[in-house]
């Protein structure tokens, strides 16, 4: 075993798995350097020694080599320069991304090959970049399709530049130098996270990885259990790992029952099953921390119902182009931003009573529109049902045609098949009773299996000519029959949507007249109070804002424009992105 692979040995807790039966006295060899309790235990737990003093296993290791081969000693390298030989500590670039992806599934003639050609990034969906000595993760951009990623084994102390790998499936960190879990919220496909040895303090960030599905943290600086309740959020989480953490080590409590009671989708810790008698153990051990995180679970239970509803609404709405449309929406937005409507509203109650009067008509309208967008959306997706049942009819009639010549032809062969084994049984008997083979009824047998065997090949040619025209029938069929039922769908669809966008544009209209009967009324209430504040020389219950009013009759009319031209002018829009996707 070389220097490389003694320290990879000690790094990696499992590297014991993959040494060869050629190399056991390696193992030997370090085995006897650890104290006899460990020597006892088996391989697996003489990982758990590795894990835990590292560093005074590296100073034996130099001592064995030093008895070994005293003559070498001096040449030993530190660890870094064993396991990043002749690299210097670097970010991520195009080069090491290009060597990575050529080195890891291509070799000899293949990968001189591929090096001429130019690498299309879009798909590649895996790479692996372990023992490159890189600080800093970047330009994995290029990547978008990745979906899994190896780094392990390298010196990056931040996780970041990977939120844009929103397809990946399977994340190795493990064996750096990462202190904080962050930046993974828009991975949201993530199923196999591990962070194993590392610099963690704690538990965070990882809500958004609903579909993960193995987690290690194991080995990190976690000396707390605050976080480990929130991966009840995480439905399909089925193993984790949380061994060598100082938590772990804590005599008054155990972490493992603590995961069983309180995790009941996690099925393995530390990779040993969960035996569901330890899990009703432990849920009575834990009683009252489990009532504690169920009662701090029910409000946040019942908002993230109701987010997960407002996002499936919004999607159905989206869909049916009349999203923000089902409440108050639409007036609200009217007002965002106007400071000419600010200033109008100012005269007090009047006003305010208009306001409400005209959000009430507005609302009525709009709820219209979000009604009518419902039931065209709902007709629409009637059409699409019905143009995808027709597909399936045609191509699943073809398909019973295909099937039931392939049911005839079986039967067919049964028949063939006995006769065939009949005649030759026949034979069989005949020539071990030493008949001659020339006999006229040995003749007459061979003849007829001849011509089963004749009909019989005749008889798959005609099946496989059968089946050919079937299918060439099938793709003919299915070409005329998807152009005749898309010509029909697209003209349901135009008609559809043609009195969908006549309707909406009437109820559009609507709320323009509405906004314009608004902003007369609005300026008839302005110019009387104004108008009453002037005839009583009361000026000092005006608002400053409003006096300019007073002095300038003309800027009343000069707001009221300006806040007429602004909901019209939102309402247009509104509009606009209600049409826009129809045509």
């Amino acid at each position: 075993m070389t220097v490389k692979e003694h320290c990879m040995y000690i790094i990696h807790p499992l590297y014991f798995l993959f040494l060869t039966p050629q190399q056991p006295n390696s193992l030997i060899t370090l085995q006897y350097t650890l104290p006899s309790s460990i020597r006892r235990r088996r391989p697996a737990k003489t990982s758990e020694y590795f894990q835990k003093d590292k560093h005074t296993l590296i100073k034996r290791f130099a001592m064995i080599t030093d008895k070994a081969d005293e003559h070498n000693a001096q040449n030993i390298k530190s660890l870094d320069e064993v396991i990043y030989p002749e690299i210097e500590p670097g970010i991520i670039s195009k080069q090491m991304i290009e060597k990575a992806y050529l080195e890891d599934f291509y070799k000899g003639e293949a990968a001189r090959l591929h090096q001429i050609e130019p690498i299309i990034y879009d798909r590649i969906t895996s790479i692996r970049m372990d023992f490159k000595n890189i600080l800093r993760i970047d330009h994995l951009w290029i990547l978008p399709n990745l979906t899994k990623l190896v780094l392990s084994c390298n010196k990056i102390e931040l996780i970041e530049n990977i939120e844009m790998l929103t397809n990946l499936k399977e994340l190795d960190l493990s064996f750096n130098y990462i202190e904080k879990i962050q930046n993974l919220e828009k991975l949201v496909h993530l199923e196999v996270l591990s962070l194993f040895n590392n610099l963690i303090t704690k538990i965070e960030n990882l809500e958004s990885q609903e579909k993960l599905i193995i987690l290690s943290i194991g080995n990190n600086r976690i000396y707390s259990i605050a976080g480990i309740e929130r991966f009840r959020f995480l439905p399909h989480l089925k193993v984790l790992n949380l061994e060598g953490n100082p938590v772990t080590e804590r005599l008054d409590f155990n972490v493992s029952e603590y995961v069983a009671a309180v995790l009941p989708n996690v099925q393995y810790y530390e990779y040993i099953s969960i035996k569901e008698e330890d899990r009703v153990k432990a849920k009575e051990t834990f009683a009252r921390e489990l009532r504690e995180i169920e009662t701090n679970e029910e409000m946040e239970i019942l908002e993230r119902a109701q987010r997960a509803k407002k996002e499936r609404d919004a999607e159905r709405l989206s869909s049916s182009f009349v999203e923000h449309l089902n409440e108050n929406q639409l007036f609200e937005t009217l007002w965002k931003g106007d400071e000419d409507a600010h200033i109008l509203m100012m005269v007090g109650v009047a006003a305010e009573d208009l306001a409400d009067e005209y959000g009430k008509d507005m609302f009525a309208i709009t709820q219209e529109i979000y009604k009518l967008g419902l039931e065209k959306f709902e007709e629409r997706q009637m059409e699409i049902d019905e143009f995808m049942t027709n597909l399936e009819e045609g191509h699943l009639e073809v398909q019973q045609m295909g099937q039931q010549i392939l049911e005839d032809f079986i039967q067919y062969k049964e028949r063939t098949f006995e006769q065939a084994g009949t005649i030759h049984k026949w034979i069989e008997t005949r020539a071990l009773r030493g008949e001659e083979e020339e006999t006229e009824e040995s003749q007459i047998l061979n003849d007829k299996l001849d011509k089963i065997t004749f009909d019989f090949d005749n008889m798959v040619n005609n099946v496989w000519q059968q089946l050919m025209s079937q299918e060439l029938h099938l793709h003919e069929t299915t070409e005329v029959l998807k152009i005749e039922t898309t010509i029909n769908f697209q003209r349901r669809m135009q008609e559809m949507i043609g009195k969908f966008i006549e309707q909406a544009q009437t109820f559009f209209g609507q709320l323009r007249d509405l906004a314009i009967h608004f902003s007369e009324n609005l300026y008839e209430i302005v110019s009387r109070y104004i108008g009453t504040k002037l005839a009583l020389q009361d000026f000092e219950d005006v608002p400053p804002p409003l006096r300019i009013c007073m002095e300038d009759r003309e800027a009343i009319g000069n707001l009221i424009a300006g806040m007429k031209d602004i909901q019209t002018q939102r309402i247009d829009e509104r509009e606009d992105r209600l049409m826009n996707p129809m045509n």
